[in-house]
């Protein structure tokens, strides 16, 4: 039965939830010759991202991208060049979108549904890389923790968005498929939906709170979504 009291606005996070950060996997077999690799990356990229914001640093996400990259060379006693880096940017910002993205999307923005982006990575010049990927039409927001120079899951990140958004924290349900992120929006008095694609999961028995809503795929969260607060 839908939800009556309210019809939350969805805010969505960007890399792996709706983009496929599977598409770089070449680039660490090329170099690092290993495909897996590559989640070791961008583990160590979400870890010192969260440390610079422990820290009261800030630096791009681009920027931190880049240097974890050479880090890793350095622990695999790779040797990187101008190409490599170059080819990190690029494919950073051409990733493609998971297939259940735009369907997921369209189905939300029919029921009218308010769609807007929470990202770490910072704004750009057009086009951007949910513009490449075709789904920069279903947002009319796309958010940036540049804003606030402090990297999800910091509570100023969703506090900007509702800010900005005008609407309560409670009004707000943050989609991702990183559990840091959903604990980090539900910390901070969002609701939070756990896309459970590949490498990701709940963490049991630690405390984490369970998001509200759980899913192994955008389809079927968009159904849960649109069963909880769409025949309003």
């Amino acid at each position: 039965m839908a939800d009556q009291r309210f019809t939350p606005i969805i805010v969505f996070d960007v890399n792996e939830t709706l983009l496929d950060i599977t598409s770089l996997e070449p680039l660490f077999e090329r170099v690092f010759g290993s495909r897996a690799i590559l989640r070791e990356w961008f583990a160590q990229l979400i870890l010192y991202s969260q440390t610079m914001t422990l820290c009261g640093r800030y630096s791009p996400f681009g920027e931190l991208a880049v240097g974890t990259l050479r880090m890793l060379a350095t622990i695999y006693q790779v040797t990187l060049d101008d190409g490599d880096i170059d080819e990190l940017k690029t494919r950073m910002n051409t990733m493609p979108a998971h297939p259940d993205a735009l369907p997921a999307l369209t189905v939300l923005q029919d029921a009218g549904f308010r769609l807007v982006t929470l990202s770490n990575s910072p704004s750009g010049a057009s086009p951007s890389a949910l513009e490449r990927a075709g789904l920069a039409k279903f947002f009319e927001r796309s958010f940036s923790v540049e804003a606030v120079r402090k990297f999800k899951p910091a509570a100023e990140t969703y506090q900007m968005v509702a800010r900005d958004l005008n609407v309560e924290m409670s009004g707000m349900l943050l989609v991702a498929c990183h559990l840091w992120d959903t604990a980090g929006a539900q910390a901070a008095g969002c609701l939070g939906a756990l896309l459970t694609r590949p490498h990701n999961a709940l963490l049991p028995d630690a405390g984490v709170p369970e998001p509200d809503l759980i899913a192994s795929d955008l389809a079927m969260l968009t159904r849960q979504i649109t069963e909880r607060w769409g025949a309003q």
